[in-house]
Parts: structure tokens; sequence; C-alpha cells
């Protein structure tokens, strides 16, 4: 989470879009019948990470990850010999039988993927939980950490006052002390969620809308092997995707390529300095005052409607005064740390539990 603002520090990459989980507020509504990007593509780009030009951070996502477990173990053992850590995301569908013994083990070819990663984190939430009962979840995390593997939790409620959250997290300590980390967030009408959610209020912009964003700053891989510089889900999901959002294809590119887009686009310099909001305000005309202003992430896809307003940014984001617009709002960030960071993109009221004391460092 300290490096999450950090462009190119981190690398999310989508395993599969499948899962044979059907929880209700499944941002990606991933079904075993989702799109899954071919296992060799995915190995060739992790294997384009060399010592010199790899991320700091392979998250490896879906869908759901462990559907295949030896593309897993093969991804972490190759992003590691380039000196890259890996962290997996599962919502533990292996463990839904497990009774929460100290002699439960998972499948085989699993066991093997999670003690290849470097982190392991299961998501626990109401929705998971009709599914795969909470000591369950417990007990594949009790599992990575009895084989030294660094684990935590990824926790979600209807709001920051949910008891749910509460209850879950003091269980949590309870059954874990302070070993497990816990990624605290809210549903987002996304996903299943869309038709029934509540929209999540934005933080407050400073001055002109000004307002940072730090979601694009990692790159991330989607289902069909397009490389994206933000992971709202929106833009994950629809094609075309936004120009400015897309920086390259596993199929065609390597990451260093990637790396190279992501650090040095112009108008991704400035998303990340001040937000689309204040680009709209500063660069946008007034015939745009007249109707209804998009939200924040709808604001920024919505820029490839307006090349005046992209043109501008280009100019404005270009060279090193861009760069080191970029570079201040990046190390404003990290300087705030992990549990201001999530203060902002998740639940406030719980984020401290990002930073645990007894979390591995």
């Amino acid at each position: 989470m300290s490096l999450r603002p950090v462009p190119a520090a981190g690398l999310l990459l989508t395993v599969t879009g499948r899962c044979p989980l059907r929880c209700a507020h499944c941002s990606t509504a991933s079904t075993l019948a989702s799109a899954e990007t071919d296992a060799g593509l995915l190995q060739r780009f992790v294997g384009s990470f060399t010592e010199d030009a790899r991320p700091a951070v392979l998250m490896l996502t879906g869908g759901e990850p462990l559907l295949r477990p030896g593309t897993v173990a093969a991804l972490a053992t190759r992003a590691r010999a380039a000196g890259t850590r890996s962290a997996l995301l599962t919502g533990a569908f292996f463990a839904a039988r497990a009774t929460g013994s100290a002699t439960w083990r998972p499948p085989r070819a699993v066991a093997r993927a999670v003690t290849a990663v470097d982190h392991f984190s299961v998501s626990v939430d109401a929705f998971h939980e009709r599914e795969v009962p909470r000591a369950a979840a417990f007990a594949a995390v009790r599992y990575a950490l009895d084989a030294g593997i660094a684990s935590s939790l990824h926790l979600v409620g209807n709001g920051p006052d949910d008891p749910y959250l509460e209850d879950v997290t003091a269980d949590a300590r309870r059954t874990f002390g302070d070993r497990v980390p816990m990624l605290v967030n809210t549903v987002r009408p996304v996903g299943r969620a869309a038709s029934w959610a509540a929209a999540k209020t934005q933080a407050r912009p400073g001055p002109r809308g000004v307002l940072p964003c730090a979601m694009a700053a990692w790159p991330v891989v989607a289902g069909d092997g397009t490389v994206l510089a933000c992971c709202n889900q929106d833009v994950v999901d629809r094609r075309p995707v936004p120009e400015h959002l897309r920086v390259g294809h596993i199929a065609q590119d390597d990451w260093a390529a990637v790396r190279g887009r992501v650090r040095s686009a112009p108008v991704l310099r400035m998303i990340r300095a001040v937000g689309p909001l204040h680009l709209r305000e500063r660069f946008g005309t007034s015939a745009e005052d007249t109707g209804p202003r998009p939200g924040y992430c709808a604001g920024c896809r919505a820029l490839a409607e307006h090349p005046e307003v992209l043109a501008a940014t280009g100019r404005a984001g270009a060279g090193a005064a861009g760069a080191l617009l970029d570079l201040h709002a990046t190390r404003r960030q990290v300087e705030a740390g992990p549990v201001e960071f999530v203060r902002r993109h998740g639940s406030a009221a719980h984020a401290q539990l990002v930073a645990l004391p007894g979390t591995p460092k």
C-alpha cells in the first residue's frame, strides 16, 4: 500500500476473469464463462521483467486466480527471478469445506501456488460468507501463515458503519492477533452491485477541483490482455478503451514499454498530479458548462470526448515541468503513508488496520 501511488511500482494482472462463486457484490461479475487470457502470453509478459526494469510488486487477481494454480506458481516464480515480489488475492473457493482445524490443507496444486507467492490475501465479507464460511477463509489464511507466507484480509462492508465490519475485524484480531493486516473497503455500484449499491462519496477536491488520482499509477492487465493505466472496473471491462488510458497489450508489448508509457505519458502525469476534475475545469470550454458534469472517474473517461482538453493537458504534462508535478504529487502521497491512502480510498474508519503493528515488514 505504501507503493500504490508510485507510477509503475506495481502491476495488477488478471490471471483469469473466471470464478466459481456468485457473490452479489462482485465488481467483475465473474462467472465460469468469463474471458481468460492465454497463460503463455501472461508468462511471456512477466518474463520480460528484468532487474533493471521490473515492478516492485506483481498483484495476481481475477476473477479467481487460483482456478489456474499452475499459472499462478509460474508467474510468481518468474517475477521473483527478476526481483519482483508477488501478491495473490483469492476468494478461497477451494476452502469452502474446511473445518478450520489445524490439520486442514488445500489441494496440492493450490498449496503450491499459495506457497509460491510472497503475500497471500483472502477476500472476506458477508457476500463471500454465503459461499465460503468465515472459518473456512480463516483456515486458508492460517495455512499460509504456517507455511511462512505473509497474509492479509480484504474486507468489504455496506458502509463504514456496517456492524458486519466491526464483527469481522474483531474476529480476525482474536484469531490472528496483529499478524494479519486488513484492507477494508465498502461496496461500490459496479459489476453485480451496480443495480443495488449506493454510490460512494468522492473525497472533496481542493481549489479548482484539484484531487490527484493514484489509481492511474499501477497498470492493469485486463482479461483480454489489454494493459490499462486505470483499475476502474468500467475502464477494465468496456471496449473501446479511452485512448489516454490504454498503455499497451501483452501480445505486443513488454514490461519496459508499458512502464515507460505509464511514467512518461503527459496526460497520465496530469491525472495523477491534479485529477480529471481540475483538467476539465482548467482546460474545458464555456460551452461545456451548459450540461451536467460527470463525476470523478466518469469525467476521466470522458476526457476522450474533449480533444481540446486532452491537447492542453498533454502540453501541460510534457517535459520536465510535467515530470516534476507528477513526482511532487507522488511524493506527498507516499509521505502521508498507507493509512492515509486507505483513509481516502477505502473505509476511513478502518484505515489503521492496514498497518497493524504485527504486520511483517
